[in-house]
């Protein structure tokens, strides 16, 4: 049976303008860096983003070497592409990236000319897309110019390869070098993309402000600190969380009691908001300006519903906000 998307799919979404652009991005987007690998089952991973375009999440976001096997994920999107969503082609924002390593060798990490081009052709391929809609280089490199990447980036949507370009894990300083320098190749920097979430701030010193001059989006990944601030975490690790599986990034020993203490403390108060925890860190998050989305992860179709259900309630009194950061500095 052919897949058909729920038709009040654009009802409930929020979309957010990234930056002075254009672009409108859903305010909940999905990311495809754990659970659609090839360890993985295919079957939930088709689930969950079909679930998500149904409920108007059109943004889906990759890297050439997520998984894992790493490509593996891109190869599990082109199937679903492929087996259902080929029709919606063009209501949906696809992005990949490029910066860690790929393959051996001089030409498969960083942020060479070489290595960018070379490494969105593979991603294409794996994904069965002429184009993608995004495409960033995914941390700054320290040996290559800077004008070299960013002639790389420029020279990917003047080839057609991608229609817009953005950066991930950059500092505020090299944010605005590389803004700079792509405003005049006339590709100008659509979006950023770092890790920011109620445990990692480090983008509130100075890089949301450098976002906001420059007129560029912003995307936080990792919102839920890899799901810490949810309620998975409050009674031990559970089998088939993140933190219990040998390839996952969240370790154990990240899960301190000091950090389950103010998680508990988060969870009282997103529960008196009539929030789970989850949607009172998204929402948190979100309250930014400048914030066009937060990228969540998922491991099952309820947590996507679970997130979109932030966007019922996205205010926070001024009380409301104290009483957080009480929590995250006690």
């Amino acid at each position: 049976m052919n897949y058909l998307p729920n038709e009040s799919r654009y009802v409930s979404m929020q979309y957010r303008r990234s930056g002075r652009s254009g672009l409108k991005l859903p305010a909940v987007s999905l990311g495809l860096w754990h659970n659609f690998g090839g360890v993985d089952t295919f079957s939930n991973s088709r689930e969950m983003v079909l679930r998500a375009f149904d409920l108007g999440i059109t943004h889906l976001d990759l890297a050439n070497n997520y998984g894992p096997p790493p490509g593996s994920a891109e190869e599990t999107f082109g199937q679903i592409i492929e087996k259902d969503l080929r029709p919606f082609r063009d209501e949906l924002i696809i992005s990949s990236k490029a910066g860690y390593t790929m393959w051996d060798g001089p030409y498969g990490d960083w942020g060479s000319r070489k290595y960018l081009v070379s490494s969105l052709d593979q991603s294409l391929k794996r994904m069965g897309l002429d184009y993608v809609d995004i495409f960033y280089h995914h941390r700054p490199d320290p040996e290559t110019p800077l004008e070299e990447t960013m002639q790389a980036l420029d020279f990917i949507v003047r080839s057609g390869r991608a229609l817009y370009v953005g950066i991930s894990n950059y500092p505020a300083d090299k944010t605005r070098e590389a803004s700079k320098i792509l405003k005049s190749l006339g590709t100008p920097c659509l979006i950023h993309q770092p890790k920011y979430s109620m445990f990692e701030r480090w983008v509130e010193d100075g890089l949301l402000d450098t976002l906001k001059e420059e007129g560029i989006g912003c995307i936080a990944f990792s919102p839920l600190a890899q799901g810490l601030l949810t309620d998975k975490y409050l009674g031990g690790i559970p089998e088939g969380s993140r933190a219990s599986k040998a390839h996952g990034f969240l370790k154990p020993a990240n899960i301190t009691d000091e950090k389950l203490d103010k998680v508990r403390k988060l969870n009282a108060l997103a529960q008196s908001r009539g929030q789970t925890l989850a949607q009172m860190a998204l929402a948190w998050v979100l309250r930014h300006e400048v914030m066009t989305s937060v990228l969540i992860g998922a491991s099952k179709v309820e947590q996507i519903e679970d997130a979109v259900g932030t966007l019922q309630r996205l205010d926070f009194s001024a009380d409301a906000l104290r009483k957080i950061e009480t929590i995250l500095k006690g």
